[in-house]
């Protein structure tokens, strides 16, 4: 479905986000506050996006503004606005984005990054829809629905003392969590497909011959930590970097820094040891044994790679948390390599994962 007035579809059909979809058709024309959650680039704009042009106030202003783009005092100027002379360098009257979306509908991303200063105020405005500029003591009233996103745990937050209680209750009258790309598997080559296709007609090609079986294996085994927003670019660049309409994409390219001469991180030096002291040499691990030559390189890789991932298993017994950790890996890229290696389908899927 493409929203009016937003270039972007949303495209899915995995269950879990179909259900996401549903939810939102359902709270949509109300005008209670929502709350939407999900991992960068899982598309939370685009589900706001669809709860206001759903609304009835399609219509009027949908304003959107990131909380973590300024400061404490720039942000509450632009959320609220100024009177002229309200801190050095406000020479004129500012209108804030709660007054822009009047009879709208107002985005806040990265809601979690607002002080509690500010979200105090914003609770009010929420409760009573009044504020005040900065620098002023007249009230305004105003008529907006609040979306808020965030990509952490807020109730964590709050519990913690780093979010206010009562404006996550005055704010979750509902809340909407975004599926990561992982979790929407069907939708990897779909959402794929749309990219590529988009890209083909911005270079002025007439049609996007496709992806090879290699290169569709590959989009379908990568974690996607950064999900739909890491999907485009990685997909846009295989297609912008083909000769022409003709060829399909063979390989993709999911680290665009790889690189034989990408500069490696500053290692800062060990601290020396006292000079009573003398430093005994290290023992260094014997070498590995390598496989005669000639040999099948990505084959030996793939041997390699299961055999430390089913010994990490059989030390975490079997819970899978506790084998990434051992390996270094986040769970999601250890998850990304049981499905690489097809081990999910032979029961890992059903061993203990509990923390």
């Amino acid at each position: 479905m493409l929203l009016r007035d937003n270039p972007d579809p949303i495209i899915g059909q995995a269950d879990n986000f179909l259900a996401a979809l549903e939810r939102v058709s359902r709270v949509a024309p109300l005008s209670k506050p929502v709350l939407i959650i999900g991992e960068r680039g899982a598309g939370k704009e685009l589900i706001a996006a669809r709860l206001h042009f759903l609304s009835e106030r399609w219509q009027r202003p949908f304003i959107k503004f990131n909380c973590a783009a300024l400061n404490e005092e720039l942000l509450e100027s632009e959320l609220f606005g100024h009177v002229a002379g309200a801190y050095t360098g406000a020479t004129r009257p500012r209108v804030g984005r709660f007054e822009l979306a009047h009879g709208g509908t107002l985005f806040l991303d990265e809601l979690a990054s607002m002080s509690l200063r500010l979200q105090e105020k914003l609770l009010r405005v929420v409760e009573y829809g009044e504020f005040e500029r900065v620098g002023s003591s007249e009230t305004q009233k105003i008529d907006v629905r609040l979306l808020g996103a965030a990509n952490v745990d807020l109730p964590a937050l709050a519990r913690a003392g780093k979010f206010r209680e009562d404006l996550l209750d005055r704010l979750s009258f509902d809340v909407i969590t975004v599926p990561p790309l992982r979790e929407r598997e069907e939708d990897i080559l779909l959402l794929a497909q749309k990219f590529a296709e988009g890209m083909a007609q911005e270079l002025g090609r007439e049609y996007f011959a496709g992806f090879s079986p290699t290169a569709e294996r590959q989009l379908k085994a990568h974690d996607w930590p950064g999900n739909v927003r890491e999907l485009r670019n990685v997909v846009e660049r295989a297609v912008y970097r083909l000769d022409s309409a003709r060829q399909v994409v063979e390989q993709i390219e999911l680290d665009p820094f790889a690189s034989p001469y990408r500069l490696l991180p500053a290692v800062r030096p060990a601290a020396e040891p006292p000079s009573a002291a003398i430093a005994a040499p290290p023992v260094l691990p014997a070498a590995p044994s390598v496989p005669g030559l000639p040999l099948d390189f990505s084959r030996e890789v793939e041997t390699f790679e299961r055999r430390l991932v089913q010994s990490a298993l059989d030390e975490a017994r079997f819970n899978q948390k506790k084998a990434a950790e051992l390996l270094g890996l986040t769970y999601h890229q250890f998850r990304g390599l049981l499905r690489k290696y097809r081990l999910l389908e032979t029961g890992a899927e059903n061993l203990g994962e509990a923390s």
